[in-house]
């Protein structure tokens, strides 16, 4: 035994979006953790409220979007999405637009994602983002987000 615990995660990916604006990229990351089960509608709608109400803070890097709301709004089960956008968007961000790769994310607690997020942030410092640019297909967009849990949570 390795010490790891399994984790009830939904995983979801998708390459080439076409959307119109940032509400659109965050619903492409979200909408397939909804379909899944792992998140309810509503927060799917939250993660694009808490961007009206406090701005684009989401935008982490250049490029980059982490869509996420709080457990009560709506999740059900971990979930970890990406949309990587076919045309990179504007969110508002003075330094880190235009974003072509929005990842979604929730949490059933307040505990649960800590792992899960140290391994995302360390595949991002590793070249994860032009990995997922790159990738050819859902499935192997989907392949490189199961790798970062596999490896660190």
């Amino acid at each position: 035994m390795d010490g790891r615990v399994a984790l009830d995660l939904a995983v979801a990916a998708r390459v080439r979006v076409d959307v119109s604006g940032w509400r659109d990229g965050i619903r492409a990351a979200c909408h397939p953790l909804v379909d899944a089960g792992a998140f309810e509608q509503r927060y799917e709608d939250r993660c694009v409220a808490i961007v009206e109400e406090q701005g684009p803070y989401i935008v982490l890097a250049p490029g980059i979007a982490l869509a996420h709301a709080r457990p009560e709004d709506g999740v059900r089960r971990l979930g970890l999405g990406v949309a990587v956008l076919q045309n990179p968007v504007a969110f508002g961000h003075a330094v880190n637009d235009p974003v072509d790769l929005v990842l979604a994310f929730g949490s059933p607690d307040r505990g649960s994602h800590v792992g899960l997020l140290s391994a995302l942030a360390g595949a991002l410092l590793a070249g994860l983002a032009g990995r997922l640019r790159e990738a050819p297909s859902d499935a192997a967009a989907r392949e490189l987000l199961e790798g970062v849990i596999g490896d660190d949570v």
